[in-house]
């Protein structure tokens, strides 16, 4: 059965109790991580590797780690099933130090059926400019099960994916002098004009001086010496943990595969009438064979009996929608209509197109 949860985020009105720090609002210029990559093997595997004939690149990957390792294998014919070629992926955070270990994801390139108790074998990590920041090596935990019999196989999650916690360990620090920053951009995850101007509002107030000011909706220029602090870490430290109370659009998103709405608690209504109801065509073929009498001259003739009806929902009326000033009179006369949970998105689709629904209407 398609169900509808309708989700009511109803948020006090006191601006205190709406307000953000703002580390959560916005990001810092230059404060961010950097995205890595790496090709490796994984072995350990319980049959459930691939298949060289249908992978030569793990293989080719396998050959090069026995022979840097001194093993000769040249000309022979290998064909485990206990390994399987992976990409390794791993996000650097800011200011990560030389020693520090991250997280990584294994993800299986070949026909590998499981990558359940492997191992990761020492996997250099490139960033976008191909420096070796980190090597990865690991136990991997799968977060999927296999169960395979004679006739059939059941699979849960999907074991040809997982993770190694602090798989990886940093050998190459990024670039970046904090330090000698005189200004810094901070950059709305979300840009919004009154957003900005309470963001620049909220720090000109705390350090008492003009340090902050809005370029644009997305972005507030921080003169990093007027706030007069030791460093510009200091700075930062001081100023992300400042409450702002963000300024949203109004937004409705629905999802249509599991019938989930959310309403964000701008949305209004204008006044409309609605009428919500089902037409039921029904065509029914009853054909009537009629034979003639013993020993009489005649054919067997067919008949044709159409039955057609047209049915409507009984007490469907032309109901009244008032104007809604708050999410709870929105939900309310929505609920008003009296309409199947799996109406409600298209009475919205309906509300939306009439020009009734004041909010941007996302549809996944």
């Amino acid at each position: 059965m398609f169900r509808v949860l309708l989700l009511c985020l109803l948020l006090p009105v006191t601006a205190q109790a709406g307000a953000i720090r703002l580390k959560d609002l916005v990001e810092f210029d230059g404060v961010r991580g950097n995205d890595l990559i790496g090709y490796g093997l994984v072995v350990g595997l319980d049959g459930t590797g691939d298949g060289l004939r249908n992978s030569p690149f793990t293989e080719e990957i396998m050959l090069n780690i026995l022979e840097r390792l001194g093993v000769n294998v040249n000309g022979e014919q290998l064909r485990p099933k206990n390994v399987a070629a992976v990409i390794v992926t791993a996000n650097l955070p800011p200011f990560a130090r030389v020693g520090s270990q991250i997280d990584v994801t294994v993800s299986a390139i070949g026909d590998s059926d499981s990558l359940l108790g492997g191992t990761l074998i020492m996997t250099p990590l490139n960033a976008a400019d191909g420096e070796i920041y980190a090597v990865a090596q690991g136990t991997i935990l799968a977060g999927g099960a296999v169960a395979e019999g004679d006739a059939a196989t059941v699979t849960q999650g999907v074991p040809t994916s997982g993770i190694i916690p602090s798989g990886a360990r940093v050998e190459r620090e990024i670039d970046f002098d904090l330090a000698s920053l005189t200004t810094m951009r901070l950059a709305l995850r979300e840009p919004d004009f009154t957003t900005a101007g309470r963001i620049e509002q909220a720090i000109n107030s705390e350090f008492r001086r003009a340090v902050a000011i809005m370029r644009d909706s997305g972005t507030i220029e921080l003169d990093i010496a007027a706030t007069r602090a030791v460093s510009t870490a200091h700075a930062i430290g001081r100023i992300e943990n400042i409450l702002v109370e963000p300024q949203r659009k109004a937004r409705v998103v629905v999802d249509q595969r599991s019938g989930t709405i959310v309403m964000g608690d701008d949305v209004r209504l204008s006044r409309v009438a609605v009428s919500q109801g089902n037409l039921t065509l029904r065509i029914e073929e009853t054909p009537l064979v009629a034979q003639p009498n013993p020993f009489a001259n005649g054919a067997t003739v067919v008949v044709p009996r159409t039955g057609a009806a047209i049915e409507e929902e009984e007490g469907v009326s032309l109901a009244e929608v008032p104007e809604s000033t708050s999410l709870s009179e929105v939900v309310a006369g929505l609920n008003a209509l009296g309409v199947s949970p799996r109406d409600m998105i298209d009475i919205l689709k309906s509300l939306k197109a009439a020009g009734a629904l004041h909010a941007e209407f996302v549809v996944r």
